[in-house]
C-alpha cells in the first residue's frame, strides 16, 4: 500500500480516537488545532450548536504583517495570544483543548501554553 495512505488512515484513527473524548460543551467549550506547514489556525467550538464562536490563526488580520515567519513556534505562540484575547472579549474563560491528530509538542504546544498565559483553562 502507498506509505502516504497509510500515514493518513492512522491520523485519522488517532484524531477519531482523540475526538470520541473531547466535545465542547457550552460552558466549556472545545479549542481545536489544525496545523500545516506554513501556518497554524485554531477555533473555539461549541459541538452541540455546531457554531464557531471565535477562531484565529497566521493569517488574521492581527498577525499577518506582524509575523516573519508563520509555521514556527514563535508564530504559534502569537496566535495562542491572540485567540485567548478574542475568547476572553466573546466571555470565554474555560475550554477543552482538542489537539486533533498531532502530537502535543512543538506548535501545538506553544499554542496551549500561550493561550493559558493569555487567561485560558484547560
Amino acid at each position: 500500500m502507498n506509505p502516504q495512505k497509510v500515514l493518513n488512515r492512522k491520523r485519522e484513527r488517532r484524531h477519531a480516537r482523540v475526538r470520541k473524548v473531547v466535545v465542547g460543551l457550552p460552558e466549556r467549550p472545545r479549542l481545536c488545532v489544525k496545523r500545516s506547514l506554513k501556518h497554524i489556525y485554531c477555533q473555539i467550538v461549541e459541538d452541540l450548536r455546531g457554531v464557531t464562536l471565535c477562531a484565529a490563526s497566521t493569517l488574521s488580520p492581527q498577525l499577518r504583517g506582524k509575523l516573519a515567519q508563520t509555521g514556527n513556534v514563535a508564530a504559534a505562540k502569537e496566535v495562542g495570544k491572540l485567540i485567548a484575547e478574542l475568547a476572553k472579549a466573546k466571555g470565554i474563560r474555560k475550554v477543552v483543548f482538542d489537539r486533533a491528530s498531532y502530537k502535543f509538542h512543538g506548535r501545538v504546544k506553544a499554542l496551549a501554553d500561550a493561550a493559558r498565559e493569555g487567561g485560558l483553562e484547560f
